[in-house]
C-alpha cells in the first residue's frame, strides 16, 4: 500500500473513531523515525481539545489500530495532538474556531489581507480591517493563518487602559 492510499485508509478508519469521542479529525501524517514510525493523529473542536479529550481519544485511536492492523506488525508511536496555533485555516470551522484573533488571509487573486476575525458562517468570514468590516467568500479565500499576538484585544481593559 502506497502512502497515499495508507494516510486514506487511516483516516477513513479513524474519522469515526474520533467523531465518536466528540471531535473532529483534522490530519494524520506517518513519518519515519529511526526504526520505528510516529503516527500523528491532529484532533480538534469548537472550544478547543483538553489534555482529557486527548488521553480518551489517545485510547480508542489505539483499540482501533489494534483490531485493524492498519499499521502493520512494525513498531511505531501513537501521537495525539491539537493543532498549534501555525495551522493554515482553509475550512469553515478552521475559521470559526479563529473568531477574535487577528489572521492574514491569502486571497486566490494572489493579496492578502490582515484583520481580527469578527464571525464565520458556511459562505465566508467577516473580517475587521483597520477598523473596517469586511465580508470575504470562501470562493475567494486561498487559506489564511493565525498571527500571533503577545497582547492580544480580550487582554485590554474596556477603556483601553492597561492595568
Amino acid at each position: 500500500m502506497g502512502a497515499a492510499s495508507s494516510r486514506d485508509h487511516l483516516m477513513k478508519l479513524l474519522e469515526p473513531v474520533v467523531a465518536a469521542e466528540g471531535l473532529d479529525l483534522e490530519d494524520i501524517t506517518v513519518t519515519a523515525a529511526g526504526k520505528r514510525r510516529l503516527l500523528r493523529v491532529i484532533v480538534d473542536r469548537d472550544g478547543g481539545v483538553s489534555l482529557d479529550d486527548v488521553a480518551e481519544v489517545s485510547l480508542a485511536v489505539s483499540t482501533a489500530l489494534d483490531e485493524d492492523d492498519a499499521m502493520g506488525a512494525a513498531a511505531y508511536t501513537l501521537e495525539v495532538s491539537s493543532p498549534g496555533v501555525d495551522r493554515p485555516l482553509t475550512e469553515p470551522r478552521h475559521w470559526r474556531r479563529a473568531a477574535k484573533r487577528l489572521v492574514k488571509a491569502e486571497l486566490r487573486d494572489g493579496s492578502t489581507v490582515e484583520g481580527r476575525v469578527l464571525s464565520a458562517d458556511d459562505e465566508g468570514v467577516d473580517l475587521d480591517v483597520e477598523g473596517a468590516e469586511r465580508r470575504l467568500g470562501y470562493q475567494d479565500l486561498a487559506r489564511g493563518r493565525v498571527q500571533v499576538e503577545f497582547r492580544r484585544l480580550d487582554d485590554e481593559d474596556v477603556d483601553g487602559d492597561e492595568g
